[in-house]
């Protein structure tokens, strides 16, 4: 890690649950490996996003959670035949910011069909199961850094 930030520190279900998530799991999945209530999880799943900068999206707290180091480092994969467009590459630090499809379209002003559709290819060329799994990939793939996060929190 190149950047300086703050240590994070998660309790053991914190992390278990955004461990989970980032495999591509539904919060009630997690709630279910974990044998605890999807409530519980929920709660356990708040207080790592407040303590994660206050993230209010789950996306964010994952990417703050890698960029800290606070939850294990996925492994990497080879990007060689990773081919995403333009408008696909756009995405990657707003999707992972935790911006919704509206949001990203005023950001990039573009037409919202053309953020949903390259959102959904990006899923796919990423073999991501939804948009949190996808932090996850994009982490995998080195196209998204701490560095970057750590920028978005100054």
């Amino acid at each position: 890690m190149t950047a300086t930030v703050m240590k994070i520190n998660l309790a053991r279900r914190e992390r278990q649950v955004l461990e989970g998530l980032a495999d591509g799991r539904t919060l009630a999945r997690v709630a279910s490996d974990l044998t605890v209530k999807t409530g519980t999880a929920t709660g356990y799943l708040r207080h790592a996003r407040t303590k994660l900068y206050g993230a209010s999206e789950t996306e964010a707290a994952l990417a703050i959670a890698y960029a800290t180091e606070a939850i294990t480092l996925p492994e990497p994969l080879d990007p060689e035949g990773l081919d995403l467009s333009a408008g696909q590459r756009d995405l990657v630090p707003l999707i992972a910011r935790g911006m919704s499809v509206t949001e990203i379209g005023t950001e990039l002003k573009r037409p919202l069909d053309v953020i949903r559709s390259d959102s959904q290819q990006l899923l796919r060329n990423l073999d991501a199961k939804n948009r949190v799994h996808a932090v996850t990939r994009l982490w995998q793939y080195r196209m998204l850094t701490a560095d970057q996060v750590i920028a978005w929190l100054r």
